[in-house]
């Protein structure tokens, strides 16, 4: 309902009555709608943060890691077409709403970033130790990540595997270069 609707257009009586309940009984395990709402974006930013622990991390290549972390990230986000789109396009327009996304976002990232940050050459990558400096490229992955969900969901009839090499080809190549030493500078 809120990805089909929008937060504001998902009532909690049609909730219920989707899940099979009554309004009373989702009142017994959620105090709000709000309440809700925040539930499963955090359900589902853990699944994806568990995407990213199971495919990015061991010893393979870190190419052949990146590429079966996006696959899986992209399985999820077709096997969860709703969900995808709750956490990634935001509607409601609401303050307080808005605010426990990049709540739930937030704690999701800080989660995340230590393996990202693992990767050789990221410090390259950012130009230092910053953490902050990580977060800002971790911000451009997902970005981009995110924005190619958004257009696969238009475009339903590219298959999965087209979607990992455009992803691939334009997020790895550049870390892959800059793995080798091959850095951007103003001055180049």
């Amino acid at each position: 309902m809120f990805a089909e609707r929008g937060y504001n257009g998902a009532s909690i009586d049609e909730i219920a009555r989707r899940a099979g309940i009554s309004p009373p009984v989702l009142y017994d395990h959620f105090s709000s709608k709000q309440e809700l709402h925040r539930a499963l974006l955090e359900r589902h930013y853990a699944d994806l943060r568990e995407v990213w622990r199971e495919n990015l991390v061991g010893e393979d290549p870190p190419e052949r890691r990146t590429a079966r972390a996006f696959n899986a990230w992209f399985a999820y986000v077709e096997s969860h077409p709703y969900a995808w789109r709750m956490l990634f396009r935001d509607d409601s327009g609401d303050p307080e709403v808005e605010a426990i996304r990049r709540d739930v976002a937030a704690r999701s990232r800080a989660a995340v970033l230590p393996l990202l940050g693992r990767e050789q050459g990221v410090d390259e990558l950012v130009g230092g130790e910053e953490s902050e400096l990580l977060e800002a490229a971790w911000e451009v992955i997902r970005g981009a990540l995110q924005a190619l969900a958004l257009w696969w969901y238009e475009h339903r009839h590219v298959p999965r595997a087209q979607i990992v090499a455009i992803a691939m080809n334009v997020i790895w190549t550049g870390l892959e270069r800059v793995q080798r030493g091959e850095l951007w500078g103003p001055e180049a």
